[in-house]
């Protein structure tokens, strides 16, 4: 099957000084890039990756990181990208559920991160291999072998690995360039963190293309100053993974419209993005905005919907399916439930992905037959809510813990875990809050000797195995647990848990 690195490959051949990257360290033409992933992928298949290997990429974000990834696409493997920025621990629980053969890295983090990954690493900075032998030796990918590697929060305190099949990707990233109308006038910046699925999308559906793809540091980019610099700087046309959060942040600036000029496309997803439209956001954006949902299980995108200059404020509308996937609204059993009733989103098609690694019993439970579809076609069940409108798909909330904090899903059990690591928490249990500008976050209910264990102190400890999203933003300090007549803790009771009798806000700083 043909991949998004030979569309890399073609635009180098037909345009080879046109510009595919530009970094702080300069512009990268079409023909340097290809070149520079082939010799990668030669140094690749000397190793023996091939179908079904994963190469783990821990590489800082820039252009090293994208050759490694199309490198390992390029040898029919499959890639496993890493947030170097995020705690040691983390990483080495990423690829341990993610089952890493390779792993492809710098000298300077080599050592430093010491991952749990079998063999030498394949040091991206020392390359000396010839081009030559790779484009002759790596063998078209199956549509049916493992692309690439997703992780989702999950309640054993180890993230669950997602297995994503070369076919469903090249599906997806056809279709943002297709529909989304990406093509060589295309600029795109960047956004979305390594790690997290969406900078697939952020990166290659643009060179796929033929588009020119902008990375800036990240830090950069969170600043309102400097990111409408680097939009303007650069001509940016296009932001293809931005969360709301991010976009009700910039319109609260008295120069938002200025940050938003010259956008042509903005595409937001992983939280709701009402509050942007109901504090005036759309008008901001004179150009196309898209509303996009779907879970990592489903390759990124299911649905979306391009939210008209006078947007409906009162509903979560997050549209039609993409193509090549069909959306149902089910009941418990399966059954399709009336139109106008509400119904979990179960998702089928082409973008469904192979499973959890190594978890049977939890891919079964979330991974069924599709009753409506052909024989061995099959459904994920999302566990989200939705009624059918004008429109499209309305989204409603979940039906269980899982909540979205800036993009990403989350289970709070996995924050519970950690926390019950630290050797004076005696029982934890986390919920979730909408703050006044609609932003996700996580409040820490504890018990234990905690009277000398200041909030930072707790971070500290959070921090060496959790990601920032998954960082609480307030600790509330409890005598003792409210429970149910069941003795189950009392959820609804600590969602609403403040300073008052019996409890303690906060802590020293």
């Amino acid at each position: 099957m043909r991949t998004f690195v030979d569309d890399i490959a073609g635009h180098a051949a037909r345009a080879p000084r046109r510009i595919a990257l530009t970094t702080p360290g300069g512009d990268l033409t079409y023909a340097r890039l290809a070149h520079r992933i082939d010799a990668l992928a030669s140094v690749l298949l000397e190793r023996g990756a091939g179908a079904e290997t994963v190469c783990a990429v821990a590489v800082p974000r820039g252009a090293d990181a994208v050759v490694a990834v199309a490198a390992a696409v390029r040898c029919g493997a499959a890639f496993l990208t890493l947030d170097v920025e995020q705690p040691s621990a983390r990483l080495a629980a990423l690829v341990r559920s993610g089952g890493a053969d390779l792993l492809l890295t710098t000298s300077d983090l080599a050592g430093r991160l010491d991952l749990p990954v079998p063999g030498r690493p394949v040091l991206t900075d020392r390359l000396t291999a010839d081009a030559a032998t790779a484009a002759t030796r790596a063998a078209p990918p199956d549509p049916r072998a493992l692309a690439y590697v997703s992780h989702t929060s999950g309640t054993t305190g180890e993230p669950g690995a997602v297995l994503v099949e070369h076919g469903s990707l090249d599906s997806y990233l056809r279709f943002i360039a297709r529909d989304y109308g990406l093509g060589p006038a295309t600029v795109a910046l960047q956004t979305a963190p390594p790690g997290y699925d969406a900078s697939i999308r952020d990166t290659f559906a643009p060179l796929l293309a033929g588009g020119r793809l902008v990375l800036l540091p990240r830090a950069e980019l969170l600043r309102p100053e400097s990111f409408g610099a680097a939009v303007r700087a650069h001509s940016v046309t296009t932001l293809l993974s931005v969360t709301p959060s991010f976009l009700t942040f910039l319109a609260g600036r008295p120069d938002a419209r200025r940050l938003f000029a010259g956008l042509e496309l903005v595409v937001s997803s992983g939280e709701s993005l009402r509050p942007f439209l109901a504090a005036g956001g759309r008008a901001l954006i004179r150009g196309t905005l898209v509303n996009q949902y779907g879970p990592t299980e489903c390759t990124m995108t299911s649905t979306r919907h391009a939210v008209p200059a006078e947007p409906d404020i009162t509903a979560d509308i997050v549209g039609t399916p993409i193509d090549g996937v069909v959306v149902r609204l089910l009941d418990d059993a399966l059954e399709p439930v009336p139109r106008g009733a509400v119904g979990e989103v179960c998702i089928g098609g082409v973008g469904v992905a192979r499973g959890y690694r190594g978890l049977p019993a939890r891919t079964a439970e979330r991974f069924v037959p599709d009753p409506f579809g052909p024989p061995g076609a099959r459904l994920y069940r999302t566990g989200d809510l939705a009624e059918a409108g004008p429109g499209g798909l309305r989204y409603l909330g979940r039906n269980d813990r899982q909540v979205k904090i800036r993009g990403h899903r989350v289970d709070p059990a996995e924050v519970e875990g950690a926390l019950l690591a630290h050797a004076r928490v005696a029982q934890a249990v986390v919920t979730a809050g909408t703050d006044d500008l609609g932003r996700g976050h996580l409040t820490a209910h504890i018990t234990g000797d905690l009277a000398d264990v200041t909030d930072a102190a707790l971070r500290v400890h959070l921090g060496r195995t959790l990601p920032p999203h998954l960082m609480p933003r307030r600790f509330v300090r409890l005598d003792e647990l409210p429970t149910t007549r069941g003795g189950k803790a009392d959820r609804r009771t600590l969602a609403g848990t403040g300073p008052g009798t019996g409890s303690r806000a906060g802590g020293a700083p």
